[in-house]
């Protein structure tokens, strides 16, 4: 069976991908909260495993946005531009703006590497991700959202051509591995780490994420025979590199330090793809069968990106009801109840507030059709 073509799909690979990596990255906030008040030893083994484990979000994320997006602009081009970016503008950046300004005026504590103290720090910070902790998340991001018609120039390069696309992806992993490489030396615990930490939000960063993307759309029916092969291997593979990325971390000893498990290394780069292969294939799965969870996924997908921009800003207040004095309790039962609460909140204050702004756009519309009809 083929993975369907048309586009009217309640659900396709990428809202799956945009799903998982929105869920995990909650748990990610969560667990570097709770690790932030130093349990035991024996608490910071499991929240550094399942840190681990969840350590695909940002590049699950890019890779859904890319194959979505191509899937319904491949056709387009540099004319499309400007209709394309006005779309984003009301999707993705006013989304951004309202709530990093949330962050700094709200939330000043959650910011990162430094506060800020005039103006122009004050837009730096806006502008740079450190607003809080996963805003550095939609510097990179956005930038693949500007940068999208070099994205349609490959998807017209390759279009069914097998050994463009083959040379593609050989020159974008040859090309990875070796700014992993340059990172790892020079950032990584290197003589750059604090200087060069910006390096973190560029999309060069995350740019294979991106082009599979790409190249997942453009040759989706080899995707499908793909991963049907191969399940098996990348199930054995995952389990495998996950070891690897636990080893990695706990080797640097204790007290865990979660910023020993940075994206940017050969380790998590191969964890992120086998994620990304598996959630594919799960969605694959579902298409071909039209499992009745598309629409759910679907819907999820669409308030994704929303959800995600509110979650620390939701998490903050449940820490401060009452969060913070259940680790006291018991780490790992603050871990669930803060993580439910936060993915809780902020999918429906993402469906709340879209439901609130259609209203108040088409209130405005009908004045707006009133008087000129008067």
């Amino acid at each position: 069976m083929k993975i369907k073509k048309d586009t009217t799909s309640p659900a396709d690979i990428g809202d799956y991908m945009k799903v998982f990596a929105c869920t995990a990255v909650m748990m990610q906030t969560v667990l570097s909260l709770v690790l932030s008040t130093s349990p035991t030893y024996n608490y910071q083994t499991p929240i550094g495993i399942i840190y681990d484990l969840v350590k695909f979000t940002a590049p699950a994320f890019i890779f859904g946005i890319l194959y979505t997006t191509t899937r319904t602009t491949n056709q387009n081009t540099l004319a499309n531009y400007g209709g394309y970016m006005k779309k984003q503008w009301s999707a993705l950046f006013v989304p951004t703006i309202w709530w990093t300004l949330a962050y700094l005026l709200i939330m000043p504590n959650v910011q990162q590497v430094n506060q800020y103290h005039d103006v122009g720090s004050f837009i730096w910070h806006f502008i740079n991700g450190n607003a809080a902790p996963h805003l550095w998340y939609n510097t990179m991001m956005l930038q693949f959202i500007i940068l999208m018609p070099f994205f349609w120039m490959l998807a017209h390069f390759v279009r069914n051509n097998v050994k463009r696309g083959i040379w593609t992806l050989v020159i974008t992993v040859v090309f990875f591995a070796a700014w992993i490489g340059f990172y790892d030396l020079e950032v990584f615990h290197g003589p750059h780490e604090q200087s060069w930490y910006l390096f973190d939000r560029i999309f060069i960063s995350f740019v294979i994420y991106g082009i599979f993307g790409v190249l997942s759309w453009m040759f989706r029916d080899k995707l499908e025979k793909f991963l049907k092969k191969a399940f098996p291997i990348l199930v054995i593979l995952f389990i495998a590199v996950f070891y690897w990325t636990n080893k990695e971390l706990f080797d640097f000893g204790y007290p865990v330090s979660l910023a020993n498990a940075p994206y940017y290394k050969p380790s998590m780069t191969l964890y992120a793809l086998l994620v990304i292969g598996l959630v594919a294939t799960l969605a694959i799965k579902h298409i071909n069968t039209n499992s009745k969870a598309l629409p759910v996924f679907h819907f999820l997908a669409t308030y994704a990106y929303r959800a995600y921009l509110s979650n620390v800003f939701w998490l903050q207040i449940i820490w401060r009801l009452g969060g913070k004095n259940l680790v006291n309790v018991n780490p790992i039962l603050a871990i669930i109840v803060c993580y439910l609460l936060t993915w809780v909140l902020s999918f429906a204050s993402a469906y709340t507030f879209h439901i609130i702004w259609s209203k108040i756009k088409d209130s405005s519309m009908r004045k707006r059709v009133q008087e000129s009809a008067e």
